[in-house]
């Protein structure tokens, strides 16, 4: 198999093929464009062309390199005129019926030796080679938009596809400055796979009314890291896009409860509220800009009563070093005083749950999410049960505002919201490796340079504790009795034993 791949085919000129096309020429192919639309490829040919002279004019590429790279890019009249390619990649409509018919066209027209590659993001790869002869030399090669910017690709092996045909797609990938990742053939392949956590379980909790799309949005910014919250994110793909790949993969897992989609974007997809694209979505735009809601101003608290702290609370110390810190009169008693606000601390469990078992008075208590050491968030998040006085509720409000970092108040939730996204996200990882789609590594790599998460699931989990993660997942299927919270054994058995979750067996 070639690792530079002479010439290279790529078919279908719409954004994909041409962010293809650029980065093969610039590996060093000589790329010829082909598509059935009249005028398509030669369109797409010149646009490449036009990003490199746009290039030359910021000085990051010189007149003759980019004389050179324009000369290696060309437009093939006919797919006969593929016939000199030794590598084609395939950039078509994600339908795998067209693709089935394009590649076994293409087996009498190549060489024997030539490689074959579908850029799907869906279908599977085993099927769509199950007709061809050689389907050892047939791989996938899934590219992300736009394509010189994301810098991953995943490379996919079929059922029957040949290790050597996957290593020379790795290394030409490497050529063109991106970052390779092998996968199985499973539905989702990686990045789609990895991503399900993410969006998914946010719905879940809007659904409940524990918070609005804003406020998620703002405690997995700032409590995470996250780029853009789940909402945002969700505007930005478009609803058309997303719920779509929801619904692919939960079917093609059998309805694996983990990846269960959601009647909220379902119906927001029917009455064309999009995001972005449409003018509304979860949010609101004008002139390309999302009409937010005002965060709630902070109570102000004359009277501010004495905290008791739960001996169960997560990061006890901590905590109690935070409420010295922010000026608290802190009781030290075996049980709280009639008048005091009592603070809980749960992993996984309600506030409701936890005041019932600890024989708090539920009017009192109000719980903070402590998953993540507080110094390192900026954004602290309280949640209140049904039974919470306001007069409890505004004053944890203020006090925990009192260093300026700002708080969001939530309804009670299994998890509040940080633990029960990052639970589903760690746990739907972990379970990849458990099934061997690709190794901890490529996992993280993919997701981070794919998705823009801060860092790889498997990672976060390392950070956050997977003992943590685990309490925080047996809990919740403890509060909601659903398998969606099962813990994957990958995750249950390093957590055991104190592995990282990166760590794999010999």
């Amino acid at each position: 198999m070639h690792k530079v791949y002479p010439t290279t085919a790529v078919i279908g000129a719409g954004a994909m093929g041409r962010g293809i096309a650029q980065m093969a020429v610039q590996a060093g192919s000589s790329v010829v464009v082909f598509d059935r639309q009249p005028g398509a490829a030669e369109e797409a040919v010149k646009a490449v062309r036009a990003q490199w002279d746009r290039l030359v004019e910021k000085g990051r590429l010189t007149a003759d390199a980019a004389a050179d790279q324009a000369g290696r890019l060309s437009v093939a009249e006919s797919l006969q005129a593929l016939s000199p390619a030794t590598l084609v990649v395939e950039a078509i409509v994600e339908q795998i019926d067209a693709k089935r018919q394009l590649f076994a066209a293409l087996e009498d027209i190549v060489a024997a030796d030539a490689v074959l590659a579908t850029n799907t993001s869906s279908l599977s790869v085993t099927a769509i080679a199950a007709s061809l002869r050689h389907p050892e030399r047939f791989a996938g090669l899934h590219f992300f938009n736009p394509v010189p910017l994301m810098k991953v690709v995943e490379v996919i092996a079929g059922l029957r596809t040949a290790p050597a045909t996957c290593d020379a797609l790795q290394a030409y990938v490497g050529r063109m400055g991106h970052t390779a990742v092998r996968a199985e053939d499973t539905p989702g392949f990686i990045v789609n796979h990895a991503g399900r956590g993410y969006g998914t379980e946010a719905l879940r909790i809007v659904g409940e009314k524990v918070a609005d799309f804003a406020t998620i949005d703002r405690i997995l910014r700032d409590q995470i890291g996250f780029k853009l919250g789940p909402f945002e994110l969700l505007d930005l793909t478009g609803l058309d896009v997303s719920h779509p790949v929801m619904e692919s993969i939960y079917d093609q897992y059998y309805q694996e409860p983990r990846y269960r989609p959601s009647a909220i974007t379902a119906q927001r997809l029917a009455g064309n509220m999009l995001g972005r694209k449409t003018g509304e979505g979860f949010y609101r735009y004008a002139d390309g800009r999302a009409d937010a809601p005002a965060e709630p101003p902070v109570p102000v608290v004359d009277d501010m009563p004495p905290v008791w702290v739960s001996p169960r609370a997560a990061r006890r110390a901590e905590l109690l070093q935070l409420l010295k810190d922010l000026g608290a009169t802190v009781e030290t008693g075996v049980s709280p005083s009639p008048g005091a606000l009592t603070i809980v601390a749960p992993l996984g469990f309600d506030i409701t749950t936890v005041a019932v078992v600890e024989r708090l008075d539920p009017a009192r208590t109000v719980g903070i999410d402590l998953l993540a050491a507080d110094v390192a968030t900026r954004r602290r998040v309280l949640a209140v049960n049904p039974a919470t006085r306001r007069d409890m509720r505004d004053a944890a409000h203020a006090l925990f505002s009192r260093d300026g970092k700002p708080v969001s108040v939530v309804r009670d939730s299994g998890g509040f919201v940080t633990q029960r996204v990052v639970a589903t996200i760690v746990n739907i990882a972990s379970d990849m490796c458990q099934q061997g789609v690709c190794t901890p590594q490529d996992l993280d790599t993919a997701v981070t340079l794919g998705l823009g998460y801060p860092t790889g699931p498997l990672a976060l989990g390392n950070l956050l504790g997977p003992t943590n993660i685990l309490e925080v997942l047996f809990n919740l299927q403890t509060v909601y009795g659903d398998p969606r919270y099962r813990p994957s054994p990958w995750l249950r058995r390093r957590g055991a034993i104190g592995l990282s979750l990166l760590h794999t067996e010999d």
